[in-house]
């Protein structure tokens, strides 16, 4: 009885939307008969819509509930106010005020001259980047480092181990020894020096039972060597706190004017290009080997430094080999070459 009186006080346009809004809903019903699919977006917002037209007439929520019979009040209103955020949420064009964005190549070489630069501040790079002609502001230059977590210069200025084997090693050498199980479960000590400017390696020895006199001895082999090939560019020597290196050892690179550089108790890192030769010599080449004995690992070794030093490319060398005598032929037939009976393959081409 109350719809029908309400229904003489409506106008004709009142009635034409609640229609409409009534039919939509049948069309939504008769859709979802038998399937389970959802009511898609711009039906919400249509509906949100005639809602809205709805409810501003006579009736007002009352109106609302009767005609919205699939919904809630709280959903259609819901939806409504996702109706109003939408229209008050401006899309960025090409008038929208604000500094530009940074250009793409500009932000990667503020990070590379923070990152090559370890003390340099934002103040100078922005001067640097001034003097190489791109027009920015400081404050641009601040925005960058902070977006991407660089730390202030007096944070990125604090020296490393990294750093300093980094500015020193064309002056630097390193010894370690690692250990290898023969067939017969003896174990043998290698010792082996590394050049860390150019990563040559050079194995000096290897013994059952290596004492202070042993590696003195091989030291003055190694100094001697350096000597017949004229090299005496070596400023220091990294090696570990290991009682094997005793004092005799020392002498023999001090009297060279070489100093001795300690790495720390438990320090892997400090002496990592060593550490990393001993597990490219491991997964390559002794992991794939039975070790008869003391003779048989220095043929071994002394084949697979070879390789490492003249055919074996390095990442850390920009895929150059240590003793490489100059850029790559481009022409001729590729050949294979086994190393250690075909453990490892290295491959070159044939000059013509």
């Amino acid at each position: 009885m109350l719809d029908i009186i309400m229904a003489f006080e409506r106008g004709q346009a009142d009635k034409d939307l609640e229609i409409v809004a009534l039919r939509q809903q049948v069309r939504i019903l008769e859709r979802k008969l038998g399937s389970k699919s959802r009511i898609s977006r711009p039906e919400k917002m249509f509906l949100a819509a005639l809602a809205d037209k709805l409810r501003n007439g006579v009736g007002g929520k009352a109106r609302l509930n009767s005609s919205l019979l699939m919904f809630k009040p709280d959903t259609v209103l819901k939806r409504h106010r996702e109706l109003v955020k939408r229209k008050w949420t401006y899309r960025q064009g090409r008038n929208r005020v604000g500094r530009p964005k940074i250009d793409a190549e500009i932000e990667q070489l503020v990070l590379d001259l923070a990152k090559e630069n370890s003390r340099w501040g934002r103040g100078k790079i922005h001067g640097e980047l001034l003097k190489l002609g791109f027009e920015v502001s400081e404050e641009t230059v601040r925005n960058v480092l902070t977006r991407h977590n660089v730390p202030p210069a007096p944070e990125r200025g604090v020296s490393t181990w990294g750093a300093f084997l980094n500015h020193y090693k064309e002056q630097m050498l390193a010894c370690d020894f690692f250990t290898v199980e023969t067939m017969a479960l003896k174990t043998l000590y290698v010792l082996f020096f590394i050049e860390l400017g150019t990563r040559r390696v050079r194995v000096a020895a290897c013994s059952a039972h290596p004492d202070g006199n042993w590696v003195a001895q091989q030291a003055r082999n190694l100094v001697w060597e350096f000597g017949e090939e004229d090299e005496s560019a070596f400023r220091y020597l990294i090696h570990d706190r290991d009682s094997k290196f005793c004092g005799e050892f020392k002498r023999v690179f001090e009297s060279e004017g070489v100093e001795i550089v300690l790495a720390p108790p438990r320090a892997p890192q400090a002496n990592s290009y060593a550490e990393r030769w001993i597990r490219s010599a491991r997964e390559e080449c002794l992991d794939q080997i039975l070790i008869l004995n003391e003779k048989h690992l220095m043929s071994v070794m002394k084949e697979f430094t070879s390789y490492h030093n003249r055919e074996r490319p390095h990442q850390g060398l920009d895929q150059r080999m240590p003793l490489g005598t100059g850029p790559p032929l481009n022409e001729g037939a590729i050949q294979r070459r086994d190393v250690l009976g075909g453990i490892i393959r290295s491959y070159y081409r044939q000059a013509a």
